[in-house]
């Protein structure tokens, strides 16, 4: 028994009731099974349902009947699922009664043989196929030059026959050109017959047919002929037709170059073709380019009112008009939404502001009709001359944008002329500049945090602080730059609350980690930007890092302009309400600033109300600013809400204000801003804490 399980051969032996009783060790490994676990198993238990039932109905039966079976194919399922296929044969052993007792079964694993065999079959169908339903246009020519044969896909692509072709010279039938050499179909088949381009190289050509109402763009490749002996006896000459991939690649070309609402070029495309224009002006001493920007002024009220399919429709609109007004030779794009460019080129100033002018002029005749309603936009365009100055095409397209705002900001539907020395442009290439630093700084942790005491002055000073949190943009040279010579262009190009954003993740983890160090911080105040205010993204923000981070919220008092809150005046007093459910307090920045500022005090649920810095500086010589802090301060007491004044500077505005019942004073009188990490120095009952940096 141990000889014959070791036997180096797939074995196994069933009874009469098909049951395994042994097995060699090669039978386990190619089925995957273990000895104990497969032995005494029914044989037929393991072949698939078709093979079994040949198996149990016809195969063995015979077998025991006759004594041997030889070359049966089964399909057998190893332990892991996969279906092996198999050939088996056996011979059956009896008793000395002739009773049959075991078969000795050799198999044979041919799987392998026979998904090679089912492979070449598949191929050879394939190519079977392929030959049958070619479409490739295959031609024979003679040594001499005669046609011999065309195949159905050259008969439909030359227009000929094969029959009629047959014995023709090949340049009668076959017409091509080269439109990239212009060389003649003569001279191109010259060199096919000769190999003058190389057997088998492919190239493409336009193949002509016999009526010349047809043209395809072929690939077209050629190779010797030779006889059984090895002797040149013609060439055989394929044509591919690539005529679809040829329109396909022009459609995606003009896809790639072209605005897909509009139809005109779309921004890359201009600005290669600006570049390209920059590079020729280096090449000659003449002025003569320019390019012209444009943006439409109340597209967005359109879009929002009307909807994005009457904006588009407005645009194609727009984009007739200027297609009348430039040049044929001028280079027409799409570039944003609602903003379009013109590279003009051999064409002066004074004719590029015409066409300048004419298209605002046109563009604000426009009324556009929609559902009665009669539409109306205009254009603000800004002008570029190009000349030597231009080292790039962003360089000339950010001045042209720069002369385009210069023109919006000055009443819209004009025309502006970029130059250097303009204060407006010079203003926005400096708010351009600011957002670039604004970037830098918030991606490279260059925004420091500091901060300012706000002093109480009706009640005794406890020693606990209330302060608020400033902001300070570490410059080029290290300097400290104050937010005041950025905030305003973070405002202008909408980064502000990504600002906001930076402060208030900062100083909330920073409380978080300093727990313990701030027990005598009472109140720091985070002065928000109105764009935030109106956000309801940067709501969700804050709501997720109050959830997130662990600290007391009832230190938090945020600062919102009283223009902001009044202009978003349901987001203000839903995002306060939101905030006061974590404890956190709101102060009224700028108070008295606004026209309306008593009117919307009462539905604004602030805790403080910070009075503008305009009637506290020089407030003991202005009777009218003292008018005011009281009667803001009466208004606070009697709200409810508490006062504060900022910008005091001296004592006798300090002793005036205290006079007057204010709450707390904010000012270099008594405290100079200080980096926030000096606030944690340990609580001091005296009331000492912090002071050594008045």
């Amino acid at each position: 028994m141990a000889l014959y399980e070791t036997t180096p051969a797939i074995l196994h032996s069933i009874n009469s009731e098909f049951r395994l009783i042994h097995v060699s060790d090669l039978w386990l490994k190619t089925f995957g099974y273990g000895r104990e676990e497969i032995v005494g198993q029914v044989w037929t238990g393991m072949l698939t349902d078709q093979s079994r039932k040949y198996a149990e109905e016809t195969a063995l039966p015979e077998l025991f009947r006759l004594g041997y079976m030889e070359g049966v194919e089964y399909e057998v399922m190893r332990k892991d699922g996969n279906i092996l296929n198999v050939v088996v044969s056996s011979v059956m052993t009896y008793d000395a009664a002739g009773v049959p007792l075991l078969s000795i079964t050799a198999i044979t694993d041919i799987t392998a043989n026979k998904r090679l065999r089912a492979a070449l079959e598949n191929q050879h169908e394939h190519l079977r196929i392929t030959l049958d339903s070619i479409s490739d246009g295959v031609i024979t020519v003679c040594k001499g030059g005669k046609i011999t044969y065309l195949n159905a896909a050259a008969e439909q692509l030359t227009g000929w026959k094969a029959a009629d072709a047959q014995g023709q010279r090949c340049e009668n039938v076959i017409s091509v050109s080269d439109q990239i050499t212009n060389r003649s179909s003569k001279s191109l088949i010259n060199n096919w017959l000769t190999g003058g381009d190389g057997f088998a190289a492919s190239k493409e050509v336009i193949l002509a047919s016999r009526d010349g109402k047809s043209e395809y763009h072929v690939e077209v490749s050629s190779a010797e002929i030779r006889s059984i002996a090895g002797n040149e006896v013609g060439i055989v000459i394929v044509f591919r037709n690539v005529s679809e991939q040829h329109h396909l690649q022009k459609e995606l070309l003009f896809r790639a170059t072209h605005d897909e609402l509009t139809g005109i070029l779309n921004r890359g495309e201009f600005d290669r073709r600006l570049h390209r224009t920059l590079q020729a002006m280096s090449n000659r001493d003449e002025t003569s380019s320019a390019v012209l920007y444009m943006d439409l002024d109340g597209f967005k009220v359109v879009n929002d009112a009307a909807g994005h399919a009457t904006g588009d429709r407005l645009l194609k609109q727009v984009v007739g008009i200027l297609s009348r007004i430039v040049r044929k030779t001028d280079t027409l794009a799409r570039l944003g939404g609602d903003e379009f460019g013109v590279v003009f080129e051999h064409c002066s100033m004074s004719v590029v502001r015409g066409i300048a002018q004419k298209i605002c002029d046109q563009i604000d005749a426009l009324r556009f009709q929609h559902e009665g309603q009669r539409l109306h936009i205009s254009a603000s365009i800004g002008l570029v001359q190009i000349d030597e100055y231009w080292q790039s095409a962003a360089s000339v397209l950010g001045a042209a944008d720069s002369a385009c705002y210069v023109a919006k900001e000055s009443g819209r539907n004009r025309v502006h002329t970029y130059s250097v020395d303009d204060r407006m442009i010079k203003g926005r290439l400096s708010d351009m500049n600011w957002v670039r630093k604004i970037e830098a700084a918030l991606d490279h942790e260059r925004f420091v945090l500091y901060w300012q005491e706000i002093k109480p002055l009706s009640e005794p000073d406890s020693g606990y602080i209330h302060g608020e949190i400033l902001l300070r943009l570490i410059g080029d040279e290290n300097e400290l730059i104050l937010p005041s010579a950025f905030l305003a262009a973070a405002e202008r190009f909408r980064i502000v609350s990504r600002i906001d954003r930076w402060v208030v993740r900062k100083v909330f983890r920073w409380m978080a980690e300093h727990h313990d160090e701030i027990r005598h911080v009472q109140t720091m105040a985070i002065n928000l930007s109105g764009l935030s205010i109106n956000d309801g993204d940067f709501h969700a923000y804050v709501y997720e890092l109050l959830d997130a981070i662990d600290f007391d919220h009832r230190k938090i008092c945020f600062e919102i302009t009283e223009t902001s809150a009044i202009q978003h005046l349901e987001e203000s007093v839903s995002f306060i309400e939101s905030l006061n459910k974590y404890g956190v307090r709101f102060s009224l920045d700028d108070f008295g600033s606004g026209a309306s500022s008593f009117g919307y005090l009462k539905e604004l649920p602030v805790d403080f109300l910070k009075i503008d810095g305009q009637f506290i500086r020089g407030l003991t010589e202005d009777p009218i600013g003292q008018a005011t802090v009281r009667c803001i301060n009466e208004v606070a007491r009697i709200t409810g809400k508490r006062t504060i004044a900022e910008f005091v500077e001296t004592e006798a505005v300090e002793k005036l204000l205290k006079q007057m019942g204010v709450n707390y004073t904010q000012g270099y009188l008594r405290h100079r801003p200080a980096e926030l990490d000096l606030i944690l120095r340990p609580f001091s009952p005296a009331g000492e804490t912090a002071r050594s940096t008045h």
